[in-house]
């Protein structure tokens, strides 16, 4: 299997598809790269060189107890797009990914990113405060700690529902996909899983996505029970300069069914623009 190794030491997983211009994918929370198969499919066939990573601690990744922040995501990122060369680059990010995405493009992109899209993110920052009121209260992100340290197993099967809308009536969302979210949660160390919560959630991307230049596409679900979008895209969108926001109606968070049909359209667009 192909793996980078960082200036830290940390083994980290790749995966890519076909050939041309390169697409760089970022997953989400808890998740892997398990979560693009479709996308890196699609991409291919359409003729792009699609790639995809484990975060560090996730999925085939290093297990790692150090380094589990934005920052050391975002330098990560640029040692893997440095061994692999990649340039005139698309990155498309969900939910963390979103925020790791933001990170890399405005601190270390310079000269490779083209174009960023993101889905679901989690920019410009999620949780509340006098400065974000429309941010989560930090208490539900202590639950996500308290939840994955008492029993993370039962946490990533209960956390499934919502990030799919499988609590909304109508919804069809198939035990299988539920059941790959708790399989690639369980790839997470604990550790990493933990310190990932803070990342997503704390992490001030304001002032990265006033430093992007190149084309933005900003997408999300207004049914997004995991990452509101009145705190999301709906404020990162006012912070970026060459931005376009597309939000899905009724579109939960997790990427699935007519929302994934949708949105693989709209990225396929986008980045043939």
């Amino acid at each position: 299997m192909p793996y980078i190794t960082t200036s830290d030491g940390t083994e980290i997983y790749y995966t890519e598809q076909g050939t041309g211009k390169p697409v760089l994918l970022s997953h989400g929370w808890p998740l892997s790269s398990d979560a693009w198969q479709v996308e890196l499919k699609l991409l291919a066939d359409a003729g792009y060189r699609a790639i995809a990573h484990d975060r560090r601690g996730h999925g085939r990744s290093s297990k790692t107890y150090t380094g589990n922040d934005m920052d050391t995501y975002a330098r990560d990122l640029a040692e893997l797009v440095e061994a692999l060369d990649l340039e005139d680059l698309t990155l498309v990010g969900h939910s963390t990914g979103g925020g790791e995405v933001v990170r890399y493009a405005a601190r270390h992109g310079g000269g490779r990113v083209a174009k960023v899209i993101t889905a679901g993110a989690v920019p410009p920052i999620m949780v509340q405060s006098e400065n974000n009121p429309e941010g989560t209260p930090i208490e539900a992100f202590d639950d996500i700690r308290s939840g994955v340290l008492a029993d993370r197993s039962q946490f990533y099967r209960d956390i499934a529902v919502p990030f799919f809308g499988a609590n909304r009536e109508g919804s069809n969302v198939s035990q299988g996909a539920k059941d790959d979210f708790w399989r690639q949660g369980m790839l997470v160390n604990l550790a990493a899983a933990y310190d990932c919560v803070k990342a997503f959630s704390e992490t001030d991307f304001t002032e990265d996505l006033k430093a992007l230049t190149v084309p933005v596409f900003i997408a999300q679900g207004d049914d997004d029970q995991i990452v509101p979008i009145g705190a999301a895209a709906l404020k990162s969108i006012e912070l970026v300069d060459n931005g376009t926001l597309k939000v899905y109606k009724g579109a939960p968070h997790g990427i699935y069914g007519e929302y994934q049909k949708a949105l693989d359209a709209d990225i396929l667009e986008f980045i043939a623009k």
